[in-house]
């Protein structure tokens, strides 16, 4: 399965190879996330890994007209 796989690979290690980030990419990348900001941008750069890889491939489908009825039938009580 892809998920096993996908456990056992060091995603830093591999972007840090791939040569595809800036000095403060690979510095985030080598000593980790420091504050909260810096948490959120190294899950940016997972998350583009993952696209970059294909995983992010099985992702559940974000839902986007549940909302918008139920705002249409509140206009017309």
């Amino acid at each position: 399965m892809i998920e096993e796989s996908h456990n056992q690979i060091d995603w830093k290690k591999e972007l840090l190879e791939s040569g595809r980030f800036n000095k403060f990419q690979e510095k985030l990348l080598k000593n980790g996330a420091k504050n909260y900001m810096q948490g959120i941008y190294l899950g940016y750069l997972y998350a583009r890994w993952r696209k970059l890889r294909g995983l992010n491939l099985h992702d559940p489908i974000e839902n986007k007209g549940q909302f918008q009825s139920k705002f249409k039938d509140l206009g017309k009580g």
